[in-house]
């Protein structure tokens, strides 16, 4: 093996894929959360967070988060803080119980109408 040969088998390529199955892996409520907290993800420090909370969504395939984003809206009186329908991530922002009904409501319409494989909501 000379030198060129032996370069080309020490460069390795790494391929990384997402290969979308139809669900919900991250569906979880930050209670109260630290004002910093909004600031750092840029979204509407005007919140009062004495009765805020934070909502967030992962689903895949990612184009669901636009789904998931009206739905949301629809079943409770929340703010849609951020959507992103390229990598699926859905953050809400509102009262803590209007936060867990909007992700409810995603999570019940995802399995029940969609077929998709859904986690239980988290809180911290």
């Amino acid at each position: 093996m000379d030198f060129h040969q032996s370069k080309e088998a020490e460069k390795m390529r790494i391929i990384q894929e997402i290969v979308p199955g139809r669900q919900i892996t991250l569906a979880h409520i930050v209670a109260s959360p630290d004002p910093i907290l909004y600031q750092k993800l840029g979204l509407d420090p005007t919140e009062d967070y004495s009765r805020a909370a934070i909502g967030i969504l992962t689903v895949s395939p990612c184009e669901t988060a636009i789904i998931a984003g009206d739905i949301a809206m629809k079943a409770s009186h929340i703010s849609l803080g951020f959507l992103d329908r390229f990598s699926g991530t859905v953050i809400l922002t509102g009262r803590i119980s209007d936060v867990e009904s909007s992700l409810t409501a995603v999570l019940d319409y995802c399995q029940a109408t969609l077929g998709f494989t859904v986690c239980p909501v988290t809180k911290t």
